[in-house]
């Protein structure tokens, strides 16, 4: 078994960190821009943080090729919420489109031919194609750092859910039904389609 040193190149550190962490769920962050038009970006570094309150965690890197913090962190910081969306088999294509980095203020939702809808209590729009919705308020921001790739976490307080009815199966979100849209190394992309079932070891559990 080889050892790496952690302290070199960031890409190199990066490479680890995709190849080895998978499959990674994705958040498709859709917030508003100083203008008023929609900013919209799938971001793989996600995940659930607390039940009660509902909170959740997604970590945006400083951009590679400037250093400086990307839209969707510059929107949040102002406007103080955004939304989760969910990539899917129905719509991994289009949010992979999202993914482009184009100049502030051009609507990746144009772009990417997806569709925004009004939020509840959020100004950020809702993607339509996503089956489930998290309408948040931003709650805090930890950053590691002021070098491109430099890492920070932001967390949201989720205030509403919205769930399609195509999805849902015994009062719960179904996994087969779902059918979420995961990231791994490089250009590799994981389907839930194949799954396995074994009792945890654990006195209670919540959803079995």
């Amino acid at each position: 078994m080889k050892t790496y040193q952690t302290n070199g190149a960031f890409a190199e550190n990066y490479k680890f960190l995709i190849s080895s962490i998978i499959p990674r769920p994705i958040a498709v962050i859709s917030s508003r821009n100083v203008d008023g038009s929609n900013n919209l970006a799938p971001f793989s570094f996600f995940t659930a943080v607390s039940a009660q309150p509902m909170i959740i965690a997604f970590c945006p890197m400083l951009r590679s090729s400037d250093g400086q913090f990307k839209d969707t962190v510059k929107n949040i910081l102002r406007e103080r919420e955004f939304v989760v969306n969910f990539c899917t088999e129905d719509n991994y294509v289009k949010v992979n489109l999202a993914s482009t980095e184009l100049p502030y203020g051009e609507d990746e939702y144009t772009f990417s031919g997806l569709t925004p809808m009004e939020s509840q209590l959020v100004k950020a729009k809702r993607m339509k194609e996503s089956p489930v919705q998290f309408e948040c308020v931003f709650r805090d921001m930890i950053c590691y750092g002021k070098t491109p790739g430099s890492g920070s976490l932001i967390t949201g307080e989720v205030k509403l859910v919205h769930v399609d009815d195509s999805v849902m199966q015994d009062g719960k979100i179904s996994t087969e039904l779902l059918k979420a849209v995961g990231r791994g190394a490089g250009n590799d992309w994981f389907k839930t389609d194949s799954r396995f079932q074994m009792e945890r070891l654990t006195k209670a559990q919540i959803q079995k």
